[in-house]
């Protein structure tokens, strides 16, 4: 009766909502929110494009066509709806499926007949053009439980709920082949059956970020606005985020999605963020590998060691989602697991000393034999030869070692909350001193066996260590007026692309990749293959840290000449697909020219945080300038 109600309701009022047209003039809906277009012959999307944010952005249509049925149908208009039937089914037989439309709002209604069972319907999104997810808490067999959300980054988001009792959930899976072209996001919708003989489904285009004071109406932010939620990335395959729903699982990288989560609303009732976060944590619990933990993968872009920074990112995921879920439950029945990471994290302080050590020795020229790829180095940034006492690593750990203190406070085992506490003074008491770099007045990247300092500008390891507090207050200007005047001598300037990771050439020596494309290069200086992909390639990926430890320093204006831009280029979709030399938009040279494999990489969007870091510590109004950690 609900759904029957909604239909008079959208005859009614539907003159004023939008654009239908019928049969004559094809099967399409357009409001300033969506534009949709229908399948003559079958119950299907044509195109399905999204503006959150009502600006008629409605240009690119990410669906593939969709596989015929073999059954051919015909469509009546009834005001706002479009109902189909089987060709030689009368008119008073229940429609197979029946569409309807309002501004925000797409209805599905599914009807069973046993002359005509109707087919799913299938979104089958092609992510060269459109990074699509589904996000959502999962069931064992891989289906996404309603409530969900159906994100399209940088375009807009449908929150999809049901009406109809027996928990009904979505089909989803996406997968990544060698050849672009085949690349797909697909989201199955099930049709009314003789179990469930009337299904239905309401889509509404929602925009969900954190009300930021200040913002409402400023155009300068909607590409915040727009894309809060693209950090969220479910892998259909793994249960858990990821680089992107068809790419990897990175255990490194989950704190970067739960420093997001928690400061997003609630997506859809009963459907939090956190939810992601605490299913994704699940999983790395229950056993998981992803990239990062050895024995994730049998080729060459794993390691025999785990990563530095997996087991730091995975408590700080813990820590956030505890303290933002206020779960208690879950700490409980989970503090041994996570106990258990902090016990790893730890090991790897192999001479007592207190910074964590990777078994790799990080000298130069140990990476590379015989143009083979040894192994891997030490943390996220793959293709540089962080090794032995790794800088930015470390100060993730001991973030994460302050986490881990609060979790075992709440947990009421205060010996462990002493303990964790005594490990970050530990390591916070010599971090310092050991990555400083008095020829250059930053912070190395790390120190080899061999005793030298790896210093290449590193934006982000200098950043990270202010913004969690391992630089001395009287040092932290120093270290920014030191890479800003060098980001100035080398000319860098088009932060619309994001921040180079360092600003002067890795040395081939310090260089682990073999491949061109993937920045390595052949002169021993790293000149050639400079601004190729992580050799300092330009990317928002970290640049949170940048923005943040500038907006700490209160720093506000050299902060929000990084921001706007890259505020602009989130807007403009800049940092996804596929450019006409293959390579993908999430890495660029300073020039523009993408240098990415991924297509669309969550962590770029880490940097959106950056706009809650300029109202906490600058705006509205710009106040003096404030010292003060991330928490």
């Amino acid at each position: 009766m609900l759904k029957k109600a909604l239909f008079v309701i959208l005859a009614l009022i539907m003159p004023a909502l939008g654009a239908v047209s019928g049969p004559d003039h094809g099967l399409q809906y357009q409001s300033a929110f969506m534009r949709v277009d229908l399948a003559a012959h079958q119950p299907a999307f044509v195109a399905l494009v999204v503006d959150s944010l009502g600006k008629k952005n409605l240009s690119a249509n990410p669906l593939r066509p969709p596989v015929a049925t073999g059954t051919k149908y015909h469509v009546t208009q009834v005001g706002p709806k479009f109902e189909y039937r089987r060709a030689d089914a009368p008119a008073s037989a229940p429609p197979a499926w029946t569409f309807g439309f309002s501004t925000r709002y797409i209805y599905l209604q599914s009807d069973y007949s046993p002359q005509d069972p109707p087919s799913s319907l299938v979104l089958n999104f092609n992510t060269n053009i459109d990074a699509a997810t589904l996000l959502g808490l999962m069931n064992d067999d891989g289906t996404v439980r309603l409530p969900a959300l159906l994100h399209m980054p940088d375009h807009g988001t449908l929150r999809i709920t049901s009406g109809e009792a027996g928990g009904l959930a979505l089909g989803y899976d996406a997968l990544r082949y060698r050849d672009p072209a085949d690349n797909y996001v697909k989201v199955t919708f099930p049709a009314a059956s003789s179990a469930i003989p009337r299904v239905s489904y309401t889509l509404e285009v929602v925009d969900i970020y954190p009300d930021v004071p200040g913002i409402a109406g400023d155009p300068r932010f909607d590409g915040f606005r727009r894309n809060w939620l693209n950090i969220f990335q479910l892998s259909p395959r793994y249960g858990a985020l990821a680089n992107n729903a068809a790419s990897d699982v990175c255990a490194f990288t989950v704190y970067e999605y739960a420093e997001v989560a928690l400061h997003t609303p609630p997506l859809a009732k009963g459907l939090t963020a956190l939810d992601l976060i605490r299913q994704t944590l699940d999983r790395y619990l229950g056993g998981m590998k992803g990239y990062g933990i050895r024995g994730y993968s049998s080729n060459d872009w794993t390691t025999p060691y785990d990563y530095v920074d997996t087991y730091p990112s995975l408590l700080i995921a813990a820590w956030d989602y505890v303290r933002g879920s206020k779960d208690e439950a879950w700490l409980e029945r989970n503090y041994k697991g996570v106990r258990a990471w902090a016990t790893r994290m730890l090991a790897m302080d192999r001479d007592g000393k207190g910074l964590l050590e990777y078994p790799a020795s990080g000298d130069s020229s140990s990476w590379i034999k015989d143009n083979r790829v040894l192994l891997r180095p030490a943390n996220w940034w793959d293709t540089i030869g962080f090794g032995h006492l790794d800088a930015y690593s470390n100060a993730l750990a001991y973030h994460a070692l302050l986490g881990m203190a609060e979790l075992a406070q709440q947990a009421k085992r205060p010996e462990d909350a002493q303990f964790y506490v005594s490990q970050a003074e530990k390591l916070r008491s010599v971090y310092f001193d050991t990555f400083y770099d008095p020829m250059t007045g930053v912070l190395a990247g790390w120190k080899s066996t061999d005793g030298k300092l790896h210093d290449y500008y590193f934006t982000f390891v200098n950043a990270v260590a202010i913004t969690y507090g391992l630089v001395p207050h009287n040092k932290a200007n120093e270290i920014m007026d030191q890479l800003l005047a060098k980001m100035k001598q080398v000319g860098y300037t088009c932060f619309e692309y994001g921040l180079p990771g360092n600003l002067i050439s890795v040395r081939r020596a310090d260089y682990v990749a073999v491949e061109k494309s993937s920045g390595a290069p052949k002169k021993e200086d790293g000149s050639d293959g400079f601004q190729i992909y992580e050799n300092g390639g330009a990317t928002a990926d970290f640049a949170f840290f940048t923005l943040h430890a500038l907006y700490q320093l209160g720093r506000c204006q050299e902060a929000d000449a990084m921001l706007f831009p890259m505020l602009r280029a989130f807007e403009a979709g800049g940092f996804q697909g596929r450019g006409a030399n293959g390579k993908t938009y999430d890495w660029k040279a300073w020039d523009g020219t993408p240098h990415g494999y991924e297509g669309f990489l969550v962590d770029n969007y880490m940097t959106l945080l950056a706009v809650l870091a300029r109202n906490r510590f600058c705006s509205p109004p710009l106040g003096p300038p404030r010292n003060e950690q991330l928490r």
